[in-house]
């Protein structure tokens, strides 16, 4: 391939390729592996925004596409078509949580889970939920499994939702969803709290 000049990776020529391979729902990521083509200005931010050239991209269709190609290796994230694979940077999670809807009660509970792009996960062994706490301040950071290793941040909004659906199990206050018990806190520290 001598003569030939590099491509340089841009949102638009990424764009183009996912709209191009034109798949039935999410594109088969886990099946493409190109060669890594570099790093790409493009951030996701703690609230979910998504940049491109330090520039909120406004279109949440766009937004969408590229979600729907992300990628994790480790602790990178990437987005991947059929011919390139780019390194984004992600501030927290690729995903924001804005909503959830909640069916049944108790250990019948099920927590279906709505991001900012439209994504939906119920929480269960498949999806579960996880919480971090801030070591200085013990803040809590709620997040859920949206797919291939990809995590949504829980907004604030619905954790608090979330903890007046909580309960306590075996010395932890939690949530139940989908027949599993995913912990929050030590019911002995909530108590003290």
């Amino acid at each position: 391939m001598s003569g030939q000049k590099p491509v340089t990776p841009s949102a638009d020529g990424i764009a183009n390729a996912v709209r191009a391979a034109k798949t039935r729902g999410l594109p088969p990521v886990h099946l493409w592996n190109p060669d890594f083509c570099g790093d790409l200005d493009m951030r996701i931010a703690r609230d979910g925004t998504w940049f491109y050239l330090g520039t909120p991209i406004g279109r949440p269709e766009l937004v969408r596409l590229f979600s729907s190609i992300l990628k994790k290796e480790g602790d990178k994230y990437f987005l991947v078509t059929p011919v390139e694979k780019v390194g984004i940077t992600v501030d927290d999670a690729p995903f924001l949580a804005v909503d959830f809807e909640v069916s049944g009660q108790g250990e019948d509970q099920v927590l279906t889970f709505t991001t900012k792009t439209e994504d939906v996960a119920i929480a269960g062994p498949d999806h579960p939920i996880r919480v971090t706490r801030d070591p200085e301040t013990g803040e809590p950071s709620p997040y859920v499994l949206i797919r291939a290793n990809l995590e949504a941040l829980i907004d604030r909004k619905s954790f608090y939702r979330l903890v007046d659906l909580g309960a306590h199990h075996d010395g932890w206050f939690g949530l139940w969803s989908s027949g599993q018990f995913f912990p929050i806190i030590p019911s002995a520290e909530l108590e003290t709290a």
